[in-house]
């Protein structure tokens, strides 16, 4: 392959990267987008692989070939394995994962680049800013690893989800950070060197696994969608280091729509990114009062049959539906669907209210109902939906508890104080499916559950869902 041709492929593939990002911007074209870069990727790949084959400057290449060809076979099975058999609710999960191997593949490319150039010094020499730049490859791929792994590991309930620290943790931050970037810096000035570079990674591996674990499990979503920024912060400055364009476009795409993914998120939690990674927030290991409030008198809750549910929903003429975490878990997206549709049969009218940091993932409600094949015009966002409220005679909220917490408008000591939420409390009547009083992440009880107009439907999301669907049938 010609490198006049080489290059045109890297553009087409440029091209199909940019064109399935615009297509997973909406859930409708997010199946067009991801074929269309995975076309795109495969394109790269084949053109790198022709291009480095053809550099002849090592008598092993085309054996190596082989070995790349096997690697690539196993781990797209592996991939297509883990695509068919994760749960939704493990999606997150995934995702976090995902963003660890893009960041040590990341951190490896740029040192096994600075290895192979100084083993050849004779064909290949890394000059200019490349050293510098592969160094920062090397600390925000390793720190994109571990940190991953921890977010995986909160995700999962592997450890624990609430804040880990200790006495000057910022202090030893600070100072892990300080070590790798003193250290970039002797690497760029003394480049014959490669150990400097290598000295770099274990302690970008401990900065990411500290700064990590000192995050509480309630803003993972947004450590997430930061971690992935950083992954493909990571594989440009690999791209920038191998001089290979689509690497560093890619790597630049989802480095940028992480940062703003990231700034959605922080917004929609009315909270700075600082104050996400420093603050110490979200212990889903503290126990709120479940039902009596800190400290404060005994409250009841109105507790209801399915039966009650059924009545009021099918006589009503609006009904919002609020997801949560909890339908997610309880796999009952499909049956919230149906019984979506047996109340339009009825002439009410449906819409769906999305917060923007509901489960454990950006968009994950999204995902989670367009898997039911919930019609993409019934998903409205929290601006959106929170004018129709007022004016609705149902919100039925299912799984969701942050979200939906009053406090977050009315009690300046909340955690969760002036964090944007969906106004389900202002609808005329609310339905909560929940399994219990429990707190949410941010380990506060949720004024809603006491409200006088809320019925309590006690049990798992799914069981309970089915439940409503049958007695709706029944009138």
């Amino acid at each position: 392959m010609s490198l006049s041709l080489v290059g045109f492929v890297y553009i087409l593939s440029i091209v199909a990267f940019i064109l399935g990002l615009k297509r997973l911007a909406s859930p409708k074209t997010a199946p067009a987008g991801n074929l269309i870069g995975a076309f795109g990727m495969g394109l790269a790949v084949l053109a790198t692989i022709v291009t480095w084959s053809s550099h002849g400057v090592d008598v092993s290449v085309r054996h190596n070939l082989v070995w790349i060809f096997v690697v690539m076979a196993l781990a797209s099975a592996v991939g297509w394995v883990l695509a068919k058999k994760i749960e939704m609710t493990a999606m997150p999960q995934l995702v976090a994962a995902f963003n660890a191997f893009g960041g040590l593949a990341s951190a490896f490319v740029a040192l096994g680049e600075v290895t192979h150039a100084q083993a050849h010094p004779g064909i290949e020499h890394i000059t200019g800013s490349v050293p510098a730049v592969a160094a920062l490859s090397v600390i925000i791929g390793a720190i994109t690893f571990t940190g991953s792994f921890v977010a995986f590991a909160k995700l999962q309930g592997m450890i624990n989800t609430a804040p880990v620290t200790f006495p000057g943790i910022r202090w030893v931050n600070g100072a892990l950070l300080l070590v790798s970037l003193v250290l970039t810096v002797v690497f760029a000035t003394n480049m014959d060197n490669q150990g400097w570079v290598w000295a770099v990674l274990p302690f970008a591996l401990v900065l990411g696994w500290t700064a990590t674990n000192a995050i509480g499990g309630a803003d993972m979503p947004v450590v997430v969608a930061l971690l992935n920024s950083f992954s493909g912060i990571a594989a440009s400055a690999a791209g920038y280091v191998t001089d290979n364009e689509p690497l560093v476009v890619a790597g630049a795409l989802v480095g940028a729509s992480g940062i703003i993914l990231t700034a959605i998120m922080c917004r929609g939690m009315n909270r700075t990114l600082a104050h996400v990674l420093f603050a110490a927030f979200g212990t889903a290991d503290s126990a709120g009062g479940g039902g009596s409030g800190a400290g404060g008198p005994a409250r009841t809750v109105r507790n209801f049959t399915p039966e009650d549910g059924a009545i009021l929903l099918a006589n009503a003429r609006s009904v919002i539906v609020v997801p949560g975490y909890g339908l997610a878990v309880a796999q009952a997206q499909h049956n919230v669907r149906e019984l979506a549709d047996l109340l339009i049969a009825k002439g009410v009218d449906v819409k769906y209210a999305i917060h923007p940091v509901a489960g454990r993932m950006p968009g994950h409600m999204n995902v989670l109902l367009a898997e039911a094949n919930v019609p993409y015009d019934q998903l409205l966002d929290l601006d959106q939906v929170n004018p129709y409220f007022e004016t609705a005679d149902v919100a039925l909220v299912i799984g969701a508890n942050d979200v939906v917490n009053p406090s977050a408008r009315s009690d300046p000591s909340s955690p969760i104080y002036g964090m944007p939420i969906l106004d389900a409390d202002k609808a005329r009547n609310v339905i909560i499916l929940k399994r219990s009083l429990g707190t949410g992440f941010a380990g506060t009880d949720n004024e809603l559950f006491f409200d006088p107009k809320t019925m309590m439907l006690f049990g798992d999301a799914k069981k309970t869902v089915l439940a409503l669907v049958s007695e709706v049938k029944a009138l």
